[in-house]
């Protein structure tokens, strides 16, 4: 006869886990869509006529990370920032993409509705690593990718 389970969390990862999976998760989405360890310190955006140009700056490269910021080519009135935008973070060791800032506009949170304040870190950063890793799925589903990534450069 088989072993019975003293308990569901027994099974369930714990928090800690998942958020660490959804970094890993994140990371290999990011790979995959833009391959931002094979580019430079630069500007590069990503258009596929759908009228949301993406825009993804490679802010700095050391040994074991990679700074990047992620946006759309729009900028919120509000703010007169390029927004939604993830100010990310990848470990090449570990394979994992953090993120250490969200910056959405009030129309984006005009329609999706205000959240309610994160209650512990860890659940602000369980948010944004959720809103990076469904940002990440449309951008795929819309066509977005290392292909359609074109270097911008600065106007002369």
């Amino acid at each position: 006869m088989s072993a019975v389970l003293e308990s569901i969390e027994s099974v369930l990862p714990s928090r800690f886990a998942y958020l660490m999976g959804l970094y890993g998760e994140n990371y290999h989405r990011l790979v995959r869509l833009f391959a931002p360890q094979r580019l430079g310190e630069g500007t590069y955006a990503s258009s596929v006529d759908d009228g949301l140009d993406v825009r993804l700056d490679v802010l700095e490269r050391h040994r074991y990370t990679l700074d990047l910021r992620l946006t759309y080519c729009f900028v919120d009135d509000h703010t007169g920032e390029l927004s939604p935008s993830a100010h990310l973070r990848l470990y090449a060791d570990a394979h994992v993409a953090e993120v250490l800032h969200c910056h959405t506009d009030r129309r984006l949170n005009r329609i999706l509705g205000p959240l309610p304040p994160a209650r512990s870190e860890f659940q602000q950063r369980l948010r944004m690593s959720s809103f990076l890793n469904r940002w990440l799925e449309y951008l795929a589903e819309q066509g977005h990718s290392i292909g359609t990534l074109e270097p911008v450069t600065a106007p002369a």
